[in-house]
């Protein structure tokens, strides 16, 4: 099988490291400079320190990255669909392997959805769970969950896809796995909040054990199946991204805690997700307050302070 890695941000640049361990990969990059400059220096500033194994080859052109069976889609949530449209003729009868989290603003779907409505004649899987690139980059050990709707077509890409220090576990129940690396982001943000604010690690605790629940009770709506949720692309995500810095959504919420601002340039997946989730639970009488109060955070329509207020005020109720 040959691999090619759309995207070269962190993320997408630690993946080709750790499968150019088993086969050459191609790693895409839409910026022509910044392609030419990896591929001469064997270096991405995104990950200082950690050199490009010479199996990798960067490149601009997206015809040559697409000659590979397989396709790993390591661009941001919100970019997903424009970047599949753009490219459609190039993709039809590919694996396209989603390595984003989140959920689309407009429509309210996940990545294997948009796969599946923009290039139909594509297979569609999705990589997810608790991962920073940083580690994955530097041979570290990790585990996430593959899911892919066809079973056959699962174990294949787990094997395929599987590396010296990145171990795969499967699912075909694709809506819990994007549902569980979506929500998480939102929570992320929530917690950051927390810890930024100096409310700390009880209120943190309370907030992820809370927001587990909301993710289950979304999720489980929306056709997942609660065991996911339990797994690496759940659980597993959601207390790694709500308790390290190496998080892009926790630091956010951070920085909003401490009335800091944040680099516009990071992308913060939770931000959009919170709004989508806050729309859909209003449109669909679906309690979620934790995400609902992050959506207004996020937005800057709640203040700390007033978004502690509306979670404390709450009604009581049995856990």
């Amino acid at each position: 099988m040959s691999v090619s890695v759309l995207g070269s941000g962190a993320f997408g640049t630690a993946l080709a490291i750790s499968l150019a361990g088993k086969r050459p990969v191609t790693l895409w990059s839409r910026d022509a400079d910044q392609a030419l400059k990896m591929q001469d220096t064997r270096q991405n500033t995104r990950l200082p320190g950690v050199a490009l194994p010479s199996d990798i080859i960067v490149t601009s052109d997206i015809d040559t990255a697409t000659q590979a069976e397989t396709l790993l889609l390591a661009v941001p949530m919100q970019q997903l669909r424009s970047a599949l449209s753009r490219h459609a003729f190039l993709l039809t009868g590919k694996t396209l392997v989603a390595c984003c989290k989140g959920i689309e603003l407009s429509t309210g779907l996940g990545p294997v959805s948009v796969i599946d409505q923009t290039v139909p004649e594509a297979r569609a899987a999705l990589l997810t769970g608790p991962s920073f690139a940083d580690d994955i980059a530097r041979g570290l050990p990790t585990a996430l969950t593959l899911a892919c709707a066809d079973a056959a077509m699962s174990q294949s890409l787990q094997a395929e896809l599987t590396t010296a220090n990145l171990r795969l576990y499967r699912t075909t129940d694709t809506i819990g796995a994007e549902l569980g690396g979506a929500l998480k982001n939102v929570m992320a943000i929530g917690c950051g909040a927390s810890i930024g604010a100096g409310l700390g690690d009880s209120a943190r605790a309370a907030l992820i054990t809370r927001g587990f629940a909301e993710m289950q009770r979304f999720a489980t709506l929306r056709g997942a199946r609660p065991e996911t949720l339990m797994g690496l692309s759940g659980l597993g995500d959601l207390v790694l991204t709500c308790s390290s810095e190496l998080s892009r959504n926790y630091r956010f919420g951070l920085s909003l805690g401490k009335h800091e601002t944040f680099d516009a340039n990071t992308t913060v997946e939770g931000v959009a997700t919170a709004q989508a989730m806050a729309d859909i639970a209003t449109a669909e009488g679906l309690e979620m307050p934790i995400s609902t109060t992050v959506a207004e955070l996020s937005s800057g329509a709640y203040s700390v302070t007033e978004a502690l207020q509306s979670l404390l005020n709450r009604p009581l109720k049995e856990e």
